[in-house]
């Protein structure tokens, strides 16, 4: 029962990590090129090196952002679909950036320890009235303790959160950006405060400061702030809009993206969010007759002709795909997410006379982006087609070590090095796959 107690704890100050395994990754060249250039600013602002940050999207509907170890950015899909403009977005990046260059992932860990070490103590001094008899008096010692412990937990994250405000507030300032946008999603939050009933007494029992609170600190000093009335560029605001509508097409339900981009709304980014919605729907007629009218007002944009390439690949017209797909990759200077998606539809036309460009463009692919699966699959189905086969299993070494699976990644490169000549870049490459995953394999033994 005593152990069961401890668990408990440990558990519930887990719960406040949310790791990003454990949710799907966005990935589109589109969305990822406008959080690039939307957090550049604030990455530079924050002191860091912007070659190692990275502002990821996740497939979720709630309203929030985080930061799980390393210098990743995690934004929910519904803080994006929930978010009116750029500035508010770049908001939530500044703060998180603020938890980033404050290292508060490491310190998280310290907070638990020291929340864990006042539980112990509990337990041991509860423990102790239970041996002598007192067994109310003892229980009682461990709900205290456990509220003590729960309650300097929670004290030190609200702590982290508001020097993440603080920090997020002087990168704005020192980008030139507004923060407008920060005060506006605040007030997003107090309002889903209200909604959901939250207390707006005090902030004691939560991990963040209430919403109410942030604004009432972050106003005024804003406010003073020179950048306070700069507007956003226009063209990176319409660029936000049209990958807000894409989102929302891509991820909601057809109803729902209809009903908040209705047909007679034939702006750009309604067009888009419904021509994913036809698309979800099976009804590539309608998708196409969107995409068509898109690509009117810019005929040469790059990701309506990756959509129309995309259309037409998943209604079984491989063929009639690589043009808008060509273009696209050649327009986007070759993007990787697109050429790969490019390399799929050269393979998919089973036209051998493509597969040689299709094994170029997607070594090339993998060799810029080398976190991506499905590249790596469509890699090893094209060496597989042209009968090179330990190249074949390099590439599914390549896929399944990237996912995690080191079982299946040993057999994949042990097999490639049965085939590769000794020495050589690809059998060194799966040399190095099959001595990770063998370390791996070995110590999820000495687990069970």
């Amino acid at each position: 029962m005593l152990m069961r107690l401890v668990t408990a704890l440990v558990l519930c100050l887990a719960l406040f990590a949310r790791p990003a395994a454990a949710q799907s990754i966005l990935r589109d060249a589109e969305t990822e090129a406008l959080l690039d250039d939307m957090s550049r600013p604030l990455i530079a602002a924050a002191g860091l090196d912007p070659r190692n940050v990275k502002v990821v999207v996740i497939n979720d509907r709630e309203i929030n952002a985080f930061v799980a170890g390393g210098q990743v950015v995690y934004i929910h899909s519904g803080l994006i679909a929930a978010a009116d403009n750029t500035n508010e977005v770049q908001g939530v990046i500044a703060h998180e950036l603020g938890h980033v260059a404050g290292g508060h992932v490491v310190r998280f860990s310290e907070g638990a320890k020291a929340a864990t070490g006042i539980s112990i103590v509990s337990l041991l001094l509860g423990a102790a009235a239970i041996a002598a008899g007192a067994g109310e008096a003892g229980m009682g010692i461990l709900s205290a303790g456990q509220q003590a412990a729960m309650g300097k937990f929670l004290a030190f994250t609200r702590t982290q959160e508001s020097s993440a405000d603080q920090a997020g507030a002087s990168y704005l300032s020192k980008a030139g950006i507004s923060g407008q946008g920060s005060i506006a999603f605040f007030k997003k939050l107090q309002n889903l405060e209200f909604r959901l009933g939250i207390p707006q007494e005090d902030s004691y029992a939560r991990t963040h400061p209430l919403s109410g609170e942030r604004v009432s600190i972050l106003e005024g000093q804003y406010r003073a702030d020179p950048a306070w009335n700069v507007k956003t560029d226009p063209a990176l605001e319409s660029r936000f809009q049209r990958v807000k509508a894409k989102l929302v097409g891509f991820v909601s339900e057809p109803a729902t993206t209809l009903r908040l981009y209705p047909e007679g709304n034939n702006g750009e980014p309604s067009r888009y969010a419904r021509a994913y919605a036809w698309h979800k729907s099976a009804y590539p007629d309608k998708a196409q007759t969107e995409v068509s009218a898109l690509l009117a007002m810019r005929p040469h944009d790059p990701y309506y002709l990756e959509l129309e390439g995309q259309i037409l690949l998943e209604s079984g017209k491989p063929v009639e795909a690589l043009g808008p797909l060509r273009e696209a990759t050649q327009r986007t200077g070759n993007a990787p997410l697109i050429a790969a998606l490019f390399g799929h539809a050269l393979i998919a036309t089973e036209d051998p006379a493509n597969f040689a460009e299709a094994r170029r463009v997607l070594r090339a692919a993998v060799a810029r982006d080398n976190d991506n699966p499905f590249a790596w699959y469509q890699l090893g189905v094209v060496y597989e087609r042209e009968g090179d086969r330990p190249r074949a299993a390099l590439a599914t070494a390549e896929r399944y070590n990237m996912l995690g699976q080191a079982r299946l990644a040993l057999t994949s490169a042990q097999m490639a090095m049965s085939g590769i000549p000794e020495g050589s870049a690809d059998w060194l490459r799966a040399q190095d796959i099959a001595m990770v995953s063998q370390a791996q394999v070995e110590q999820e033994r000495r687990r069970r």
